[in-house]
């Protein structure tokens, strides 16, 4: 078993997905994007997160479930699946502890009922968040639209974020999907780090995990930004399958030879 603690002087394993929100890494596009989704619910509208993946959406998602008070806000989320629009409904009807039903017209019932209950008689505002929804149906879209349209239009109750690959900006740019498009208030979007900010990555993710200096050489370095191509998801696991190698051969730091090796095992 390879400790990296012994070897780098970790506190803890680096690399992983096991991240807390409030040790997540910061740059101007990054809280740009949470800052913009954050106010987009305070103003109860809708909004969407359209970004690769691999470059942090769910992250992303964790830390405006976390700045939203739960005494103010009930956040629930949901990640989509190749469901139909009534299996999709169930999905998050279960989130949202709605009571069951069986035709989807009900549930869509149900669900607004459920809502209108958390406003009125818990007096917090729900918000709905729907990750990997790049997965949605066409027909499964016309949720958005339904579950949004309080008293013909006239009330907001509910903030739904939509979270995707860029394949959610092309479903919403449809002809046949401009009502739910219309609905959209806000769009976030994220993109790859560049090189400079990959190595700030790269030391953020090493000093969380407690090592006294960065134990990659700057040949290491430039390759995981070569093979990742400034993918967070990549360049994790890159890193840590690179100081694993760097370990088993005892060096004192994984250089450009352990990161080409990681990509070997990682993507033969």
């Amino acid at each position: 078993m390879i400790d990296l603690r012994t070897a780098f002087r970790f506190h803890h394993t680096p690399f992983t997905r096991e991240i807390r929100t409030e040790d997540r890494f910061h740059l101007p596009f990054l809280d740009e994007a949470l800052e913009g989704l954050h106010r987009c619910v305070e103003a109860r509208m809708s909004a969407a997160l359209i970004a690769p993946a691999g470059t942090g959406k769910t992250v992303l998602l964790r830390c405006l479930k976390a700045a939203l008070p739960e005494a103010r806000y009930q956040v629930r989320d949901v990640k989509i699946t190749d469901l139909s629009k009534r299996d999709l409904c169930r999905e998050i009807a279960v989130a949202c502890d709605a009571p069951p039903a069986g035709t989807y017209n009900t549930l869509v019932r149900r669900l607004q009922e459920r809502f209108e209950q958390a406003v009125h008689v818990d007096g917090r505002r729900p918000v709905l968040l729907l990750d990997e929804a790049q997965d949605l149906r066409l027909d499964s879209l016309a949720i958005v639209r339904l579950l949004t349209n309080f008293e013909m239009d006239s009330r907001l109750i509910l903030s739904v974020v939509l979270c995707g690959t860029q394949r959610v900006k092309a479903l919403l740019d449809r002809a046949d999907q401009e009502a739910v498009a219309r609905r959209i208030y806000h769009y976030a979007t994220l993109r790859l780090l560049s090189r400079d900010e990959l190595l700030q990555y790269v030391k953020h993710r090493c000093a969380l995990a407690g090592a006294p200096t960065v134990p990659f050489d700057e040949g290491a370095l430039e390759s995981l930004f070569e093979i990742s191509r400034g993918n967070l998801r990549a360049a994790d696991a890159l890193a840590l399958k690179a100081l694993e190698r760097a370990a088993q051969a005892k060096a004192g730091a994984a250089g450009s030879q352990h990161v080409l090796e990681a990509r070997k095992e990682l993507w033969p």
